[in-house]
């Protein structure tokens, strides 16, 4: 696994694991700002974690992949 393998614009996994990314990070910042009910708190927080964790994943598969070449789209998410 290499860290660059990371960096591939021209993968669409890439763009929603920054977009979940992003995600995760306004909704922790929102249950810990916001004053929330217990209820929506936990919601919040378990959307928070679950955005994070499917991020993990899609980052994950990014640096185990090979990118794609430069003219073509990667075989695995045609």
């Amino acid at each position: 696994m290499k860290l660059g393998r990371l960096w591939q614009p021209r993968n669409p996994a890439f763009w929603l694991m920054v977009a979940l990314n992003l995600l995760s990070t306004v909704l922790a910042w929102i249950a810990r700002s916001i004053e929330l009910s217990p209820v929506a708190a936990l919601l919040v927080a378990a959307f928070a974690i679950g955005n994070a964790l499917l991020g993990l994943y899609l980052m994950w598969l990014l640096m185990r992949d090979e990118p794609a070449s430069r003219g073509g789209r990667p075989t695995r998410y045609q």
